[in-house]
């Protein structure tokens, strides 16, 4: 998806979450083409809901249309992800949209991508999301293949960029039609939540590969 900013505010809130909802699985989808061979993972919890923004806090990032460039140094930049019970550990990349309109994803699928259009992990407000691979090109399993093995109350840390690294917990896990990912997904308001997406089965090659999304939700750690 490419946004112009021409047209301001409005144009971007006519746009608004979905828009950006397709890029990602459309990208997501174009990468994952062979089956991992791994069964649907099960739900747990309860997805968080943005509720209202605390009085007197900010996000922490600018409020562009997807695809426009965040203000300068409003947020430490993510490097690396690590969930110590299912040995993740992965490098950390930004990552936007190309001019074909689909979201970056990196190419190494050991690394993950994180959407650098919404908030950044650690900010006071909104769904900070990462995306990454199940597997790649060859069939191996890509670094989020690990977040099938994810339970409520895992550990999570993401290093940044000149600032001290933040914890999550994780509170909830969900698989969704890859044409249903929740509007909450990529909210820029209301509570803080760490969102990790990656594909999920069934596979269809006819249809486009993987048919579904998991979507592993943490939030800060002691905020429960």
């Amino acid at each position: 998806m490419r946004t112009s900013a021409k047209g301001g505010r409005s144009s971007a809130a006519a746009i608004g979450a979905a828009a950006v909802v397709a890029v990602v699985l459309a990208a997501l989808l174009v990468w994952s083409l062979w089956p991992s061979g791994a069964s649907v993972p099960s739900d747990f919890g309860a997805r968080p809901r943005a509720q209202a923004p605390v009085a007197g806090t900010s996000s922490g990032v600018h409020d562009d249309a997807p695809g426009e460039r965040k203000t300068p140094g409003t947020a430490s930049e993510p490097t690396a992800l690590r969930v110590p019970r299912v040995a993740l550990e992965a490098r950390v990349q930004d990552v936007g949209v190309q001019g074909d309109g689909t979201v970056e994803i990196p190419d190494d699928a050991g690394q993950v991508g994180w959407y650098r259009f919404g908030p950044a992990p650690g900010t006071l407000a909104g769904s900070a999301v990462l995306i990454g691979h199940v597997d790649d090109r060859t069939g191996d399993l890509g670094a989020f293949a690990k977040l099938y093995g994810v339970r409520k109350g895992d550990d999570i840390t993401v290093a940044r960029e000149d600032a001290p690294p933040v914890r999550y917990e994780v509170t909830a896990r969900e698989v969704v039609d890859k044409d249903r990912l929740p509007d909450d997904v990529f909210r820029r308001h209301g509570r803080p939540v760490l969102t990790l997406v990656t594909c999920a089965p069934p596979y269809d090659r006819g249809r486009g590969g993987y048919q579904r999304n998991l979507l592993v939700y943490a939030v800060p750690a002691g905020q429960r």
